[in-house]
């Protein structure tokens, strides 16, 4: 008799890993962008808006580093904690910011 798939258990260490991971490529692709906000800032000279759209893609950079830092922190636990959706939303809301300044300073 075989069993049934709800019924078989998974390894727990899976999906902790798994979202780790997902966490660290996030944080990665942030500073791909905010690297290149920075270096699309800067070219044709500095500016005042472009020295300040800069400076924003960077803060906004390290305050997704300390979210991600905190959950990943937070997953090597055996269980895990849930993430709370103020660090959800604040997650979202550095990602989409960070997403529209480096267009910003692109265009």
């Amino acid at each position: 008799m075989t069993p049934r798939p709800d019924a078989v258990e998974r390894d727990p260490g899976l999906q902790p890993e798994r979202t780790r991971l997902a966490w660290r490529r996030t944080t990665l692709t942030g500073a791909a962008v905010a690297v290149l906000a920075a270096k699309s800032a800067l070219h044709g000279g500095p500016s005042a808006a472009g020295a300040v759209a800069g400076a924003l893609c960077a803060v906004l950079w390290l305050g997704f580093l300390g979210l991600a830092h905190r959950r990943i922190h937070d997953l090597v636990a055996a269980r895990p904690l849930v993430l709370t959706p103020r660090i959800a939303a604040a997650a979202v809301l550095c990602t989409i910011a960070l997403a529209v300044c480096g267009a910003v300073l692109v265009l």
